[in-house]
């Protein structure tokens, strides 16, 4: 039986690039799971490739026919943003490992769809003053940035991964990415190559 691998952290944590590695490495073999939202793409983004990018007409289309596992709603300062997961055929744990992005609410929600025991949590844990650092830098890249909403977000994810929400969850082990984005990707791939093991 195969496992989940849930990546998860606040914003500008890493979780992309650290989830690219993974991917890409040929000795894991881990599967991609594509997830859905009604946010608009961002400027580099493809519909299918980060996510499948859905209205809210579509959403509700995949809502009423039983298919969402898990679905997160953020009320941003452009509107409701909706990012969810989708029974949809690209998870088979009979057939290997998968990685995916995710919160710790979604975590949850995708550890009781699947069982405890088949969803591993990756937690990626960074310094405030780092993270809001990056924020800036990506925001200013974009555009059209979107300053309010990486403020909004920067203090929504502090209470999202509250210590004591973690620990409800049962999520004790964080990879730590402040510096050597390297090192933590290192660590990370010895952490999954012993629980596929």
């Amino acid at each position: 039986m195969g496992k989940i691998f849930l990546l998860m952290g606040k914003s500008t944590s890493g979780k992309d690039t650290i989830y690219r590695e993974l991917i890409k490495n040929g000795d894991l073999k881990l599967n991609k799971v594509i997830p859905y939202t009604t946010r608009p793409m961002r400027d580099g983004e493809t519909d299918g490739v980060q996510y499948f990018f859905k209205d809210e007409n579509g959403y509700l289309e995949l809502k009423n026919a039983g298919k969402i596992i898990e679905e997160r709603t953020y009320h941003t300062n452009y509107g409701e943003w909706r990012y969810f997961t989708v029974d949809d055929g690209q998870i088979d744990l009979a057939n290997g490992n998968y990685l995916m992005i995710g919160t710790l609410e979604s975590y949850c929600y995708i550890r009781d769809y699947f069982g405890k025991e088949n969803v591993i949590p990756l937690l990626i844990d960074v310094d405030a003053k780092i993270r809001l650092t990056r924020a800036m830098h990506r925001e200013d890249k974009q555009e059209h940035p979107r300053y309010d909403e990486m403020c909004r977000r920067f203090l929504a994810d502090e209470e999202d991964f509250a210590e004591e929400k973690l620990q409800n969850a049962g999520v004790t082990k964080a990879f730590k990415n402040n510096e050597a984005i390297e090192t933590c990707i290192k660590e990370i791939t010895e952490y999954i190559n012993r629980e596929i093991r």
